[in-house]
């Protein structure tokens, strides 16, 4: 039999004279039994009071962890309840940006959409003055007409950037896309409408040789153009209204059956104001007869876009959309009833023709800062939003808690 090891009998005693000193020894409440104590003791009473000083001590520790926690997320509080400290809810994106990009478009797109109008309605002034004889309208149209669109044509390659980008966009035509649209009624309204306006210069060309030769032509040849000019003006004067419709900016969007109607409108007022400026009274009646219908559809389309689109209607109401707006209501009111009641009065009419176009700018402008507006507040993208959600659910007998169903 093999004498036992003398390292192994000196770490034996010790392992058992530490064992006994554990367990004759009562342990204080900051101390851990050791794991041996237990093992070698389990029905000992001191050992079973030390485990429960231990339990309550980790429970101590715990408890302070958690109120430290708590502290610290300002949740909650040491006596017991949650104390709130999660603000309200506001409706802001990332780092405080804006749900929606707001338009880069600066003012020379509010000027365009007003040439653009006044462009179209002086053409169909000049129309009716050409077909009723009167020679006063035509040639007022005809010359307000070019300048018109000449500009119109420089605020849009001003906010192009290049003028090649406008002939890029020649290379296709995209029925779809109001932009694309408008780069071709542009095209060919603005070719008709120059040549309109330089045969308005035949008078006063002479009867013989080369010149004499073009004055007997460009009459008919403006007429004919003309006509074409009157033809695509209504398309000229409501796609821009398609045109911000078609875009997420919400008080554009939502307002796409009124915009159109809107610009028509802007764009009869406008050509009228032309018409009562340049015309004596006596050849004046189809401009009064313009002014009334285009005052109609303006004031028709701008009451519905600040009361049928409830929250998004604000923007068209409040600030300076708001103000821009009722000034035009107030001058296109002015301008109509003025050109009614001063039917012989050349000064009257030439006031009545300069609230009407002021009326027409104030109003393009207005729409446009509504736009914006609209756009830069988050408000008037989310609120909408949940709204055809619950408006859907509704639809469709969905719980509140579920999520939005795909279409259908």
């Amino acid at each position: 039999m093999t004498p036992p090891r003398p390292v192994g009998d000196r770490f034996r005693r010790f392992r058992e004279r530490l064992a006994a000193e554990g367990g004759d020894r009562p342990q204080a409440s900051d101390e851990r039994p050791s794991a041996a104590s237990g093992a070698d003791h389990p029905g000992d009473g001191d050992t079973a009071s030390g485990d429960g000083a231990t339990g309550s001590r980790r429970g101590e520790v715990t408890v302070r962890r958690s109120g430290g926690a708590s502290g610290r997320r300002g949740g909650r509080r040491r006596g017991g309840g949650e104390e709130l400290r999660v603000p309200e809810a506001e409706f802001t994106s990332y780092y405080g940006r804006p749900i929606l990009k707001a338009p880069v478009w600066k003012w020379d797109i509010a000027a365009y959409l007003f040439t653009g109008g006044l462009a179209a309605g002086s053409s169909l002034l000049a129309a009716g003055g050409q077909l009723t004889g009167r020679p006063a309208l035509r040639r007022a149209g005809r010359v307000t007409a070019v300048v018109a669109v000449s500009a119109s044509a420089v605020f849009l390659i001003r906010d192009l950037g290049r003028p090649a980008r406008f002939h890029h966009m020649l290379r296709v035509a995209k029925p779809t896309s109001p932009m694309s649209m408008g780069t071709w009624i542009l095209t060919a309204y603005g070719p008709a409408a120059g040549v309109a306006a330089i045969a308005e210069a035949a008078g006063v060309l002479p009867r013989h040789g080369p010149l004499g030769l073009a004055g007997r032509v460009l009459p008919p040849l403006g007429h004919a153009a003309g006509l074409l000019a009157a033809g695509t003006a209504p398309a000229l004067a409501t796609y821009t209204g398609v045109l911000l419709a078609d875009t997420a900016v919400p008080s554009w969007h939502e307002a796409y059956p009124e915009l159109p109607v809107i610009f028509a409108g802007s764009a009869l007022a406008s050509g009228a104001g032309v018409g009562l400026l340049a015309a004596p009274p006596a050849q004046a009646g189809p401009a009064r007869r313009m002014a009334v219908a285009g005052a109609a559809l303006e004031l028709y389309g701008a009451h519905r876009v600040e009361t049928r689109l409830g929250l998004l209607s604000e923007p068209y109401r409040l600030g300076r959309p708001g103000r821009l707006l009722r000034a035009g209501r107030l001058l296109t009111a002015g301008g109509v009833a003025g050109a009614l009641l001063g039917r012989r009065s050349r000064v009257l009419g030439a006031l009545s023709g300069t609230a009407l176009l002021a009326a027409s700018v104030l109003t393009r402008f207005g729409i446009f800062y509504g736009g914006v507006a609209s756009a830069r507040d988050p408000r008037y993208t989310v609120v909408p939003q949940r709204a055809r959600v619950d408006d859907r659910r509704a639809g469709m007998d969905l719980p509140a808690d579920r999520a939005d169903p795909p279409a259908v």
